[in-house]
C-alpha cells in the first residue's frame, strides 16, 4: 500500500531511512488493527471487551467504578490529555516552538501527521460505526461513535511523534529514552482512562493504539525519506 502511493525512489529511501524491520512492524501493527476490526463487527470480542469493564465497576452497582474516589477524579483528569482541546493547544504550541527555531519543515510534519491522523480517526468512526458501551454507566458525556479510541489514536500520534522529535533532538542516550517513555506512557494513560470510564470497549482502545502508532510511524518514515531525498539530509537534531 506504501509502495503504491509513493514515487518508487521515495519508496526506496523510505526502506533505507526506516529500514525492511521499521517497514515490517509498521505494518504488521497496521493488520493488527484491521483484525481487530474485523473481529469487533463479527462480534467476536463481545465476551473480553464485557469481562473488563465489568471487572472495574463495583459488584451489584454498575454506575461505581472501583477503587478509591480520588482515583475517579485522578481518570477524570487524565482523560482529558486526549482530548481534542489539550492535544490541538499543544500541537499549536510545539509547531509555533518549531516555527520560531525556523524549523519549517518540522513544524510541517507535525502539522500533516496531527492533522492527518485526526482525519483519519473520524473517518474510522464513521466507517465502522460501532455502539458505545451500554454495560456500565458512563462517567464521561460522548457523542461519537467508539471504535476505534479517537483519544486513544489522537494521543498515540501527537505524544509518540512529539516524543521522537524530542528525542532526536537531546543529545544524552537517557534522555532520549525518557523522552520516548513520556510519550509511551501518556499515550498508556489515556487510553486506560477511557475503558475505566466506561466510555470505550477495551478493543476500542487496542484498536486506537494501534492504528495511532502505525500512522505515527508511518508519517515519520516518509517524512525522513522525502527529506533525505530532496533535501540531502534527515530532520536536524
Amino acid at each position: 500500500m506504501l509502495k503504491r502511493s509513493l514515487p518508487r525512489n521515495v519508496y526506496a529511501a523510505a526502506v533505507e531511512v526506516g529500514g525492511p524491520a521499521a517497514l515490517g512492524t509498521i505494518s504488521l501493527i497496521a493488520l493488527l488493527f484491521v483484525w481487530l476490526g474485523s473481529e469487533v463487527g463479527e462480534g467476536e470480542t463481545r465476551r473480553f471487551d464485557s469481562r473488563i469493564l465489568l471487572a472495574l465497576r463495583q459488584p451489584g452497582d454498575l454506575a461505581q467504578p472501583v477503587g478509591p474516589h480520588w482515583l475517579q477524579s485522578a481518570m477524570l483528569d487524565l482523560t482529558a490529555l486526549g482530548g481534542g482541546t489539550v492535544l490541538a493547544l499543544v500541537t499549536l504550541m510545539a509547531i509555533g516552538s518549531l516555527l520560531a527555531l525556523r524549523k519549517r519543515a518540522e513544524a510541517l510534519f507535525i502539522a500533516v501527521a496531527v492533522g492527518g491522523g485526526g482525519a483519519l480517526s473520524a473517518l474510522l468512526k464513521m466507517g465502522y460505526a460501532r455502539p458505545r458501551p451500554e454495560l456500565v454507566a458512563h462517567l464521561v458525556e460522548v457523542t461519537s461513535s467508539s471504535f476505534p479510541s479517537g483519544h486513544a489514536m489522537n494521543s498515540a500520534i501527537t505524544y509518540l511523534t512529539l516524543g521522537v522529535l524530542l528525542a532526536r533532538a537531546v543529545p544524552d542516550r537517557l534522555l532520549k529514552i525518557y523522552v520516548l517513555w513520556v510519550g509511551v506512557l501518556l499515550t498508556l494513560i489515556v487510553g486506560i482512562s477511557r475503558v475505566y470510564l466506561g466510555v470505550h470497549w477495551p478493543t476500542d482502545v487496542l484498536a486506537g493504539w494501534a492504528i495511532g502508532s502505525a500512522w505515527a510511524g508511518a508519517c515519520w518514515i516518509v517524512a525522513e525519506a522525502l527529506r533525505s531525498r530532496y533535501a540531502g539530509g534527515a530532520f536536524s537534531a
